[in-house]
């Protein structure tokens, strides 16, 4: 069985690889590279957009979460799936139009482009953000792909995060944003695949074995057959936000989910976006909370090492060989779509927001494309040594990233699309609030109570309209 799941591994590797190369041969210039030069349909991007949301964390984060908790994981989806409803409703046709109107191609580019008056600190302050942050998104990322590969073949993890690293390096060495956004395009599929087909074959098993999901529920421990997981009173409030807390990173603040908005061309390509990216939404986060209910059902509490394996030990289990190669590569497609998505936006901040803009170097278009490219090696590298010395869950540092960069900057965005008095030192108050906060939540008892998630979004703002109030723009640096 091995051999044939590693056979269709290193197929799918070079045919992701292949694309990358295709894209590599175009001409292109440090727009299209780190945008798309408006080249992309809007249902491409709204796969890619998905796609690079979502990530290994959904497929072996939330699976893993629903097994551990049991039903109370459903709101976790139910937080998710609102945001991403309200961002395409509500965000991306603004995005586009904003991006239009500025002639910008990063999410701290345009906030700078809004406040001119603070445009570099904006910079500044915006570009260290995300970089610090999505870099331990993107180690989450090449971790779970060792993961992955040593419960599928008892490979070595350090070996399977090396390998994952250069896929993921050299798919955005070669094509940039494009290439990312087609792959992503095939990747997303694939993991609708996994994530449809999964508890489908899961459902039968359990129903021509005679077993019971509402009794293994109840045997599985006390709280896994509850909606708010046993809580009462004031706890089913907590429980209900710290899992429904994810919503509030989908308000514009992600900047790799940000970036297909911005890439978006028209209306009619936002319309059709909007109508892939939630039908997509409904089909896996339904289909991941079945998996996890369904492994409660078959696997006895204590089955796992890490919960986080129950995917693709369900695929192996479950699924002849052939189709099992298929599905588990919908895992490793997970992985390199967002870690290649948020190579992509630290490699713009850097490049685009820092050295183009920042510090106005004089570069030539195509020595901008090269040092976006060394960027990418440089932060792809740093992001492996992170997942090598890193133990940490991907449920939690993928939290933590969505906290630090989406609680953070989310707040930002919103006001800068609904409040005329947002003022540049307002939104600089806001990134250095959020940052700070993140940091020092995460570090304390408190995130396990009140998730940062949650509470991130909130001081961010406050200390954004406050300052805001405190430090009005002037007129003539706010258009």
């Amino acid at each position: 069985m091995n051999n044939i799941i590693i056979v269709e591994f290193i197929l799918y590797c070079l045919v992701i690889l292949g694309i990358g190369y295709y894209f590599s041969r175009t001409k292109l210039d440090h727009s299209a590279f780190l945008l798309g030069g408006k080249k992309l349909p809007g249902w491409a991007l709204a796969f890619s957009e998905r796609a690079t949301g979502e990530s290994a964390w959904l497929l072996l984060g939330y699976t893993g979460f629903v097994f551990a908790t049991g039903l109370s994981g459903i709101w976790v989806a139910a937080g998710i799936a609102l945001g991403i409803i309200f961002s395409w409703l509500f965000l991306a046709k603004k995005f586009m139009q904003e991006r239009d109107k500025y002639n910008v191609l990063t999410l701290p580019d345009y906030l700078a482009a809004r406040f001119g008056g603070q445009a570099n600190l904006i910079r500044w302050f915006a570009t260290i953000l995300i970089s610090s942050f999505l870099m331990f998104y993107l180690s989450a990322q090449v971790a779970g792909a060792g993961k992955m590969l040593f419960t599928t073949f008892g490979l070595n993890e350090t070996l399977g995060v090396i390998l994952a690293t250069i896929v993921v390096i050299g798919l955005a060495f070669t094509g940039g944003f494009i290439s990312v956004v087609w792959t992503d395009m095939i990747q997303s599929i694939m993991m609708l695949i996994t994530l449809v087909a999964l508890p489908i074959v899961a459902l039968l098993y359990i129903n021509t074995n005679d077993l019971s999901i509402p009794t293994a529920l109840a045997d599985a421990g006390s709280t896994h057959d509850a909606w708010f997981g046993g809580a009462a009173g004031f706890a089913i409030g907590l429980l209900f936000f710290n899992n429904f807390s994810w919503f509030f990173g989908f308000l514009g603040g992600q900047p790799q989910l940000s970036a297909r908005f911005m890439a978006l061309r028209s209306e009619k390509d936002v319309k059709t976006g909007r109508n892939v990216a939630i039908l997509w939404t409904f089909l896996a986060y339904g289909g991941a909370f079945m998996i996890g209910v369904t492994a409660i059902t078959i696997y006895s509490q204590g089955s796992f090492a890490d919960t986080e394996t129950v995917l693709p030990v369900m695929i192996m289990d479950l699924m002849p060989a052939w189709v099992a190669g298929i599905l588990l590569s919908g895992i490793l497609a997970a992985i390199i779509t967002t870690a290649d998505s948020q190579l992509m936006v630290v490699t713009s901040s850097i490049s685009e927001d820092i050295l183009h803009k920042a510090l106005r170097l004089d570069l030539s278009e195509k020595q901008l494309l090269t040092a976006s490219r060394v960027i990418i090696i440089v932060c792809g590298l740093i992001g492996m040594t992170i997942a090598l010395v890193s133990d940490t869950l991907l449920y939690l540092i993928v939290g933590w990233a969505w906290a630090g960069v989406g609680g953070t900057l989310s707040p930002a965005i919103i006001l800068t699309f609904v409040w005329k008095r947002y003022s540049g030192v307002g939104v600089i108050a806001t990134i250095v609030s959020g940052f700070v906060f993140t940091v020092l939540w995460i570090s304390t008892p408190l995130d396990s109570i009140i998730t940062s998630r949650f509470t991130t979004f909130f001081i961010a703002a406050f200390f954004g309209i406050v300052f805001s109030l405190l430090f009005p723009n002037k007129k003539s640096q706010q258009a």
